[in-house]
């Protein structure tokens, strides 16, 4: 089977129609990575996944039909791409112990891991290797994911849309020019969820203050919530214009969206955003120690 990734150049053949891919990790990312893969029309024997855990094997590879290896060893390195999707907390033990298992192969080092830099990654594993950081979210386990993804110097251009095609079956993506907006792609869409979360959770908490039962209060909450999100998506316009669209002057959706003017909300989302971006600088550095 083939899968239905384009290329950037229509003459030339797909080069990703044979490329192999391992993932070191078996977790929620990489399975849905996996999954959006298999989706997308690659082949279960193009994927292995690397994992310690022998049910979480069985159940890749009775799913997806992937291979599966319980070691980073031998053959199941010898790939184009290798994807690293263990936890930050134990990728530089992991990574230092790939650097003599590797030998003499090349593949592309594609991570998934939040806080690790490309300068931990090159002093664990080595400098001979194209290395690309991404940042994925949440929302990537359902295929409607966000990625930002930086590449170093020696990714070649096969190799960029070989990582982007990888990361787009788990949803959009957007490569940053400079590794330090990573941080600012985690303030963005790696914590953005999480935004929404307590932003809709405020509103069902105020629904019921206003004397709606729970259940309908949720209801209202999700859906408002989709609506406008697919709004946003689908119809070309921007926020502010769709904002101004539902805004009748002097009715109560002005009233709502002024209150929340004289509270800053503007400064309040900026801030908040600007402290993550801190806390991942700073988590960056005690990681890569």
């Amino acid at each position: 089977m083939t899968h239905r990734v384009s290329c950037a150049l229509a003459r030339k053949q797909c080069v990703f129609m044979t490329q192999t891919i391992a993932f070191v990790g078996g977790g929620n990312m990489a399975t849905s990575l996996v999954s959006g893969l298999i989706h997308a029309g690659w082949s279960g024997q193009q994927i292995t996944v690397i994992d310690r855990n022998a049910d979480k094997r069985e159940q890749l590879a009775g799913q997806y039909g992937v291979n599966v290896a319980e070691a980073a060893q031998g053959d199941a390195l010898d790939v184009d791409a290798l994807v690293l999707a263990v936890k930050p907390q134990v990728m530089g033990d992991t990574v230092r112990a790939l650097r003599a298992e590797l030998d003499d192969r090349r593949p592309l080092i594609l991570s998934v891991a939040a806080g690790i830099t490309l300068s931990a990654l090159r002093g664990w594993l080595g400098e001979d290797f194209a290395y690309v950081r991404t940042m994925p979210n949440t929302p990537s386990l359902l295929g409607v994911g966000a990625t930002g993804l930086f590449a170093d110097d020696r990714t070649t251009a096969d190799q960029r849309q070989l990582a982007d095609a990888i990361m787009k079956t788990a949803g959009i993506t957007t490569w940053v020019e400079r590794e330090a907006l990573i941080d600012a792609v985690i303030a963005t869409s790696g914590s953005g969820p999480a935004y929404f979360f307590a932003f809709m959770e405020a509103m069902h908490k105020g629904a019921i203050e206003l004397g709606l039962s729970e259940d309908s209060a949720r209801q209202l909450v999700l859906q408002t919530a989709l609506g406008a999100a697919r709004m946003a998506v689908e119809s070309g316009d921007d926020p502010a214009t769709l904002r101004a669209k539902v805004t009748s002057r002097g009715g109560t959706t002005a009233e709502a969206l002024k209150h929340f003017s004289e509270g800053n909300l503007d400064g309040l989302v900026a801030g908040a955003m600007q402290a993550a971006t801190r806390r991942a600088d700073e988590m960056a550095q005690q990681l890569s120690q």
